[in-house]
C-alpha cells in the first residue's frame, strides 16, 4: 500500500452494520509512500499513527489544477 499526504484512508468494517472509518493522511513515515501513516480521523478529529490491514484502502487526493 502506498499513500501521500492528503490522501484519504478508508477502513471497511469486518462486522456487519458497523460504519467504515475514514481519515486524511497527514504524514507518511515509511519508505516510498509505505506505512506507517499519521492519520486524522474524520469521526472525531483524533490523530494517530496507523498501520493498514486487509480491509483498508487509499483514495488518492485529486490533483490540484
Amino acid at each position: 500500500m502506498e499513500a501521500r499526504v492528503g490522501d484519504r484512508i478508508v477502513v471497511r468494517s469486518t462486522h456487519q452494520g458497523e460504519p467504515e472509518r475514514t481519515g486524511r493522511v497527514l504524514e507518511v513515515r515509511g519508505e516510498r509512500g509505505g506505512p506507517p501513516y499519521v492519520v486524522q480521523w474524520d469521526s472525531d478529529g483524533h490523530t494517530g499513527v496507523f498501520i493498514p490491514a486487509g480491509t483498508c484502502s487509499v483514495v488518492p487526493e485529486p490533483a490540484a489544477g
